[in-house]
């Protein structure tokens, strides 16, 4: 395998510096699995050489969450442990920088029993969406290639090979390869949030999506603006929570969704593994719920408070470059960037203007995005008027 220093390195500058845009005497907070040991001493020393008062890494182990589903009683999977949940709230209290080290692979849960897996979330928490909401820290999440994902992600490839190859993808989806990344990333920053602020102004009642397998109506509260990748803490710190990231999203409305979809590629969430994805909507509540695997796993998700509604709508073009390689990485932050999608549960309150929408948007303990983008998926903008308006053909914007 070639030296990656250098590209460990600029990659843990472009998260710490442009992603979570950390400021001199902020606190940092790191989640990272112990795959990824070198990446989160490379996102320290960044963020340390940057001026942070104090760098915190929570290191996850999966293999130790394996023994938990293994063989601890069902009843207690979905205990948390406070102060998991209150190390969040610390960070919050304190304004801090948080970065996300993402990349596993989940093929160390085969054999467990699907609902034991959809009962343990961790290490994902329900304090994360309502700090998100809040907006009182600056934060992204960046991948992280590592031995065991990049086997799950290339396994016709020799180990070696196959970590080069997921290392020549994260370079380039990331736009390291660039002589400046952070100025390419702003380039592209541009022109997602230009087609954010087209579609905001057409301010259409629903989306409409068709292709195979999937004919679904998203209705949109009528306060609703769409959103690129930057976000601004209440602090005026802008920063962008998801490198790469090729999306424009909103909240919908939870009790307009009605139709059927189909995930267009696979899902790991939480440690499962799902695929061939189909849900039925009615009346906003998701009311049939099958996959060709992991369906079990996914009703468990879903039958937990506020799961069966949706909480984000996402678009995402062909001009990316997460989509062309034709890659599935397992791995939510670069699949959902690949193709359009929506994520059952918790929604985010900050693209809706008003606050009686801000109230009737989804809430929940979980989030979950699957994609059910792709070429042959048409997306329509409706009118209030019943006109019907294209938005997406073959992943080319029509406005």
């Amino acid at each position: 395998m070639r030296d990656r220093t250098d590209d460990l390195v600029r990659l843990a500058d472009l998260l710490v510096g442009f992603g979570a845009n950390l400021q001199p005497g902020q606190i940092v907070g790191v989640n990272a699995y112990y795959d990824m040991a070198d990446a989160a001493r490379a996102v320290a020393r960044a963020a340390y050489s940057r001026g942070a008062r104090y760098v915190d890494v929570f290191w996850w182990d999966l293999l130790v969450k394996r023994a938990r589903l293994e063989l601890a009683d069902a009843d207690s999977l979905e205990f948390v442990p406070p102060w998991m949940g209150e190390r969040l709230r610390w960070l919050s209290n304190e304004h801090a920088a948080r970065v996300f080290l993402t990349g596993t692979d989940s093929t160390v849960f085969d054999g467990i029993d699907p609902s034991r897996m959809g009962r343990d979330l961790l290490p994902y928490l329900k304090e994360v969406p309502e700090i998100v909401n809040e907006r009182t820290t600056n934060w992204t999440i960046g991948p992280c290639p590592n031995p065991r994902w990049a086997e799950r992600v290339h396994p016709e490839l020799p180990p070696d090979e196959a970590l080069d190859k997921l290392w020549d993808e994260i370079v380039y989806v990331c736009r390291l390869d660039a002589d400046d990344p952070v100025e390419a990333w702003r380039e592209r920053m541009r022109a997602i949030v230009a087609s954010a602020e087209r579609l905001t102004e057409r301010h259409f009642d629903a989306i409409h999506l068709r292709g195979p397998g999937t004919d679904l109506t998203v209705g949109l509260l009528a306060s609703h603006r769409w959103l690129g990748a930057d976000f601004t803490t209440v602090d005026g710190l802008t920063h962008y929570p998801n490198l790469p990231t090729e999306e424009i999203f909103t909240t919908p409305d939870p009790e307009r969704v009605d139709g059927h979809v189909s995930a267009t590629m696979p899902l790991e969430v939480y440690g499962s593994f799902m695929s061939g994805i189909r849900i039925e909507f009615e009346g906003g509540r998701a009311t049939k719920v099958d996959a060709e695997e992991g369906g079990e796993a996914l009703r468990s998700i879903v039958a937990k408070e506020g799961a069966d509604r949706l909480g984000e709508l996402a678009l995402v073009d062909g001009e990316g470059r997460i989509g062309p390689l034709g890659t599935v990485f397992y791995e939510t932050l670069l699949d959902e960037n690949a193709a359009s999608h929506i994520a059952l549960g918790n929604a985010y309150t900050f693209p809706l203007e008003d606050e009686a929408d801000r109230e009737r948007a989804n809430r929940s303990p979980v989030h979950v995005d699957f994609m059910i983008g792709s070429p042959e998926v048409d997306v329509d903008g409706l009118t209030r008027d019943g006109e019907r308006v294209p938005v997406l053909r073959g992943g080319a914007w029509q406005i």
